[in-house]
């Protein structure tokens, strides 16, 4: 017998243990890739409910500060930029354009926050871009698996 010959007689006699180790490893990428990916979404949906609580909080402070005038309380402009800042921090590992649109809420806080209580255009141009990444936010939610 000549040694091509003997390979495919392994080869044949074998074939039910090569084809088990083609399946199995195939199943053990497809399940660590699985894996990944759902961990992934995982942390995305975790940090977007965060935010979405962190947008609500800092919405609250707008409406206490704009209509109650109050800014020594729950309309804190402090507290208004531990919540910006919060949700700026927490976007970055979030898919585009959460990002994007958190430094943008940022930027508007940081140009109207002052305005409130006395210029309504402040409070919707905050009111707007934390309605943006709300909106953001919930598509992402919706593109996840």
């Amino acid at each position: 017998m000549t040694k091509n010959m003997r390979f495919k007689e392994q080869v044949r006699r074998n074939a039910v243990a090569l084809i088990s180790l083609v399946v199995a490893i195939t199943s053990l990428g497809y399940n660590t890739w699985r894996n990944e990916a759902s961990e992934g979404n995982r942390n995305q949906r975790l940090i977007s409910i965060e935010l979405l609580r962190n947008l609500s909080q800092l919405q609250q402070v707008v409406l206490y500060r704009h209509y109650d005038m109050d800014a020594t309380d729950r309309g804190n402009p402090k507290t208004g930029w531990a919540l910006v800042l919060t949700i700026k921090d927490l976007s970055q590992v979030l898919e585009q354009p959460v990002p994007e649109t958190s430094a943008e809420l940022l930027q508007v806080w940081d140009d109207n926050f002052e305005g409130l209580g006395s210029d309504d255009e402040s409070r919707k141009r905050i009111v707007g871009a934390l309605e943006a990444v709300r909106a953001d936010v919930h598509a992402l939610l919706r593109s996840l698996d």
